[in-house]
């Protein structure tokens, strides 16, 4: 009898160790087989279309520079965290930075995001939120910086330096910075070729509010 219950318990707690994976499990999306063709991306996961077209809507960047950014920032991995930094070259160590989530934002960015917009339920590992977060990052550098939304260059140079950076120019001694926003720049460009030859097809059967 004993050994029966202790069974019944260990069943139990085996199902609601599985249960509690699935659910963290479901809190996450997996990135696009194909990261490389917008089209693709947005066929295979159409609710980030309306994500972004009401992104775009409401902070005026284009869908493929803000796309772009969350391309080069984290490969729209959900959970991704910059790569520790390496104690005497080999033992991994602490990571440079706090920053999370697809937009790769940073705890104090993220809640003056917030608190600017007034999403405080928003979560750094929702697509939803964090292209919203681009498109009101991207409406900052324009206000603050006046770098234009149509600017995949500087429009990244800004994201990753700050719009104070960017002012200063603190990316001119960065290379890979620069190599990184030659990148989105190019992709956004070719991103924006790509939709415009799908982008009535990916509307059909959407209500923009």
């Amino acid at each position: 009898m004993f050994g029966q219950l202790r069974t019944g318990k260990s069943m139990a707690a085996g199902g609601l160790a599985v249960l509690t994976l699935l659910a963290v499990a479901g809190c996450g999306t997996a990135p696009p087989q194909n990261v490389e063709n917008i089209c693709e991306i947005f066929e295979e996961k159409s609710k980030w279309y309306k994500a972004a077209k009401k992104s775009e809507k409401r902070w005026g960047t284009p869908i493929q520079v803000q796309l772009a950014i969350i391309r080069q920032e984290s490969t729209f991995k959900f959970d991704a965290k910059p790569p520790r930094t390496r104690l005497l070259r080999f033992i991994p160590w602490k990571r440079p930075s706090n920053a999370y989530g697809y937009a790769q934002a940073l705890e104090s960015t993220w809640e003056r995001y917030q608190k600017d917009t007034g999403r405080r339920w928003a979560d750094r590992d929702d697509f939803d939120d964090a292209i919203d977060f681009v498109g009101w990052y991207t409406d900052q550098s324009q206000r603050i910086a006046g770098i234009s939304k149509w600017d995949p260059y500087n429009q990244y140079l800004a994201y990753h330096e700050g719009q104070g950076g960017w002012l200063r120019k603190s990316y001119r001694s960065k290379d890979k910075v620069k190599k990184a926003a030659r990148s989105v720049d190019y992709r956004a460009r070719e991103w924006g070729a790509q939709l415009r030859r799908c982008e009535d097809n990916l509307d059909d059967g959407w209500w923009i509010f």
